[in-house]
């Protein structure tokens, strides 16, 4: 008997053929094609972080960091879906270790350390751990006696206070850089990367790099917005920053690009943020009204029931908020288990390819609509233009909550 996840990939095959849409954005063009391709937050070069996106495979090369518990390390050039111990069997290969038996206590393991200090041991059959990285994680490795000695990167544990590009640029060209980056991550996820991603679970994933790229991302807008707030140390700067924010979000909204105005209105709902309360008092009434009907529009009430109105009245192009389209895969997996004892169960069978499958269906060919016509926007160049791009492009973000909060009691004690 077939897995019930290749019944659903039968019956999509003939739905879910891959749409390139490409951004009409002035003063943008593709990049040349290159074998060895830089990891989303592993490049630093601003020629690199400029280029347009262009979709990976996990077949492709990457370069990545790999770090060694002194906080030295090695740069390895592995293909994107890499095994745990095919990593491994890279960096050995650089640091000239004999191949010892994965028994011995020297031999070494990779660990995904996160800027909090957790620590995550990658079991050696795990691959695909790339793009499933935390966004300041970075992977160390070490032999089982250094395990408990590791500690983050100096950099992704300090924070430096004072003002920083946010203070410096228009709202109108965060917001259109922001939908014009996130434009060209979304079309590059696959429309079965969706069900991939739901359906296949973490031990079945191959093809989701684009989808867990986009997903990291709208986490990342979400850090950065409260890291911004939180690194300002001026009161009257901080609710200008606040206004700033809103008005971003608005312009996101204006755009289509739901992705990030979802992503910036939880940056903003982020409890350390909201807490502000001599921060928020000092808003003006008007932008006080505003977010609060974006805070409506953004509540999950009624199965999200104002942001699928608005929603369904857009016409394309959209960024659509892809985590709710993800829960409306998975609400429609987990109602319509087929597997009995490793086998499909043939009488649910019967009433899952009726139902679910057009359900499934009808999400792919949305996500197919909201990319059916390209993207427009009235992009002026600028002498900033590209600085302004590269900034929206390479957030510098604070990820640990506990370390948010510290600044957060640290700006109230402050404002006494």
């Amino acid at each position: 008997m077939l897995p019930a996840w290749c019944w659903l990939t039968i019956c999509l095959a003939g739905c879910a053929n891959a749409q390139l849409v490409h951004a009409r954005i002035p003063e943008e063009s593709q990049p040349p094609s290159k074998q060895v391709k830089p990891l989303f937050r592993h490049f630093r070069r601003i020629d690199s972080c400029l280029q347009t996106r262009v979709a990976f495979r996990g077949s492709d090369e990457i370069f990545c960091r790999v770090y060694m518990p002194d906080h030295s390390y090695v740069t390895i050039r592995s293909r994107l879906s890499a095994s745990v111990q095919d990593i491994l069997g890279s960096v050995t290969e650089k640091l000239q270790y004999s191949e010892e038996p994965a028994g011995r206590e020297d031999s070494l393991i990779l660990v995904a350390v996160a800027s909090s200090g957790e620590k995550v041991l990658l079991q050696p059959t795990e691959d695909c751990v790339f793009t499933t990285l935390g966004i300041n994680s970075h992977l160390f490795a070490c032999t089982r006696d250094s395990y408990e000695a590791l500690v983050p990167l100096p950099e992704e544990i300090q924070v430096s206070p004072g003002d920083t590009e946010i203070h410096r640029v228009e709202p109108e060209d965060v917001a259109n850089h922001l939908t014009a980056f996130h434009w060209e991550l979304f079309r590059c996820v696959h429309e079965l990367e969706f069900v991939d991603y739901v359906f296949h679970g973490e031990r079945g994933r191959r093809e989701t790099a684009n989808l867990e790229l986009l997903l990291q991302r709208c986490s990342e807008v979400t850090h950065w917005v409260a890291t911004e707030v939180l690194l300002c140390e001026a009161p009257g700067k901080r609710a200008q920053l606040l206004k700033k924010f809103i008005k971003i979000a608005a312009l996101c909204k204006q755009n289509q690009d739901l992705l990030s105005f979802y992503a910036v209105v939880m940056g903003l709902d982020n409890a350390a943020v909201s807490r502000l309360r001599l921060t928020w008092e000092k808003l003006p009434g008007k932008f006080k009204n505003l977010f609060r009907k974006f805070e409506n529009l953004t509540d999950p009430c009624r199965n999200h029931k104002s942001y699928r109105e608005v929603i369904s009245k857009m016409k394309p192009p959209v960024i659509p908020f892809v985590p709710l389209i993800l829960k409306d895969l998975t609400f429609l997996h987990e109602g319509s288990k087929t597997l009995v004892d490793g086998l499909v169960n043939i009488e649910k069978l019967g009433s899952f390819l009726v139902i679910s499958q057009h359900s499934v269906a009808e999400k792919v060919r949305t996500i197919r609509k909201y990319r059916s016509r390209p993207l427009c926007l009235d992009m002026e160049a600028s002498p900033h233009h590209l600085q302004t791009k590269a900034y929206v492009r390479q957030f510098q973000v604070i990820d640990n909550q506990n370390l948010l909060f510290e600044l957060s009691y640290k700006l109230e004690a402050n404002s006494q």
